[in-house]
This record gives structure tokens, C-alpha cells and sequence, in this order.
């Protein structure tokens, strides 16, 4: 009777719940390592300990993309396309790996001025809220989708424009060792900016589909 419910209410457009979550716990994941970010840059959390602390992070939104993947396998019907809803996931998937390596880098390089990245970090909680409520529109069928999804999409593009002033910064002065580090760690932020602006082009190509 249950997996009768769940039919119906998909049939109807409906998220389904268990795919919700799934993308849901991935965000959440997300937004974690974000604040981890911010709070590394910040000194309130040491390199190293950040460091650590984003393997667990990162394992905790890998098993909710693998438990999506499982789902959308065995699902007869989709609120939005399943392409659109893996490409979604991919693309949580690429933000979280990519503030990873931002972590691992940080961790690595030793940049002194940390504080610099904090407003791009700032961007992609933003970004990552946005495409939260995007999640939570699809499973309300909620005529909200398109306007939270153009918000995530706004985040990102600023990340990428500021980005493109850090850039403008770093190459006004000698280009030294710590000045290729610098650009190195604000353009994993760029790609995470992307990959913000790809996951909710993913959520409105699926909405404009239904």
C-alpha cells in the first residue's frame, strides 16, 4: 500500500520522498563543508584539523548521492526527468568535491591572508540555500522552483565575477610563489561557482520539462 502511495503521488508530480532527502542530505553535506571553509579562513578551525574534518563531510554527502543513484534506478516514475535529477546530484556532488580540494589546497599551500576568501565563501552558502529551497519547491510542486533556482544561479555567477577581481588583484602585483597560490585556491572557489550555476540550470531545465 505504501509503495501504491508513493506511486501515486509521483504520478501526480510530486517529489518523492526519498529522493528529496537524498538531494536534501547531499545540501546539508554541502553546506557543512562550506562553514567548514569559512571557519579554516576565518582561524577559527586549523588547516590540518579542517582538513580531516572534510573526509567526513565529504563521505556523508557521497553515501546520499549513492542512495539517490540506487533510488532513481528502481524508480518507474520521476518528478522531473532522471537525467535532470542525476545531473542535479552530480552537480551538489562537484560543489562539495571541489570546496573539498579548496580545504585540501589550503591545508597544503599555507596561504597567509585566508580572510580574502571569505566573501566568496559567503556566496556559496548563499548559492547552496538557494538550490535547498529549489529541492524543497520540486517536492512541493511549488511555483517557486524557477525563482529559487534563478537565486542559486545569481550566487554563482558572483562567485565567478569576484573571482575575476581576485584575479585582477593577484596579477597587479610581482607574480610570486604566494601569489600563484593564492590564484590556485580562488579558482577552486570559481569552479565551485560553476558547478552552483550548473545544479540549478539542472533543477529549471527539469522544472520547464514537467
Amino acid at each position: 500500500m505504501r509503495r501504491l502511495r508513493r506511486m501515486f503521488g509521483m504520478m501526480r508530480g510530486r517529489m518523492d520522498t526519498t529522493l528529496a532527502d537524498a538531494l536534501i542530505g547531499q545540501l546539508d553535506a554541502t553546506r557543512e563543508g562550506a562553514w567548514l571553509a569559512i571557519a579554516m579562513s576565518g582561524g577559527e578551525i586549523g588547516r590540518t584539523k579542517a582538513h580531516q574534518a572534510m573526509r567526513e563531510i565529504e563521505h556523508r554527502g557521497d553515501t546520499c548521492r549513492a542512495h539517490l543513484v540506487a533510488e532513481l534506478a528502481g524508480a518507474l516514475v520521476t518528478p522531473i526527468d532522471r537525467e535532470d535529477l542525476f545531473r542535479l546530484s552530480r552537480s551538489i556532488d562537484d560543489i562539495l568535491d571541489s570546496l573539498r580540494d579548496f580545504v585540501r589546497e589550503s591545508h597544503l599551500y599555507r596561504v597567509r591572508g585566508r580572510q580574502r576568501f571569505a566573501p566568496m565563501l559567503d556566496q556559496v552558502i548563499v548559492g547552496v540555500d538557494a538550490l535547498e529551497k529549489s529541492v524543497r519547491d520540486l517536492a512541493t510542486r511549488s511555483s517557486a522552483v524557477g525563482h529559487d533556482a534563478l537565486e542559486a544561479k545569481k550566487a554563482g555567477g558572483t562567485i565567478r565575477r569576484m573571482y575575476q577581481y581576485e584575479i585582477a588583484r593577484i596579477l597587479s602585483s610581482d607574480v610570486t610563489a604566494e601569489a600563484l597560490r593564492e590564484r590556485e585556491l580562488v579558482r577552486r572557489l570559481e569552479i565551485v561557482g560553476t558547478a552552483i550555476g550548473e545544479a540549478a540550470d539542472a533543477i529549471a531545465d527539469g522544472a520547464m520539462k514537467r
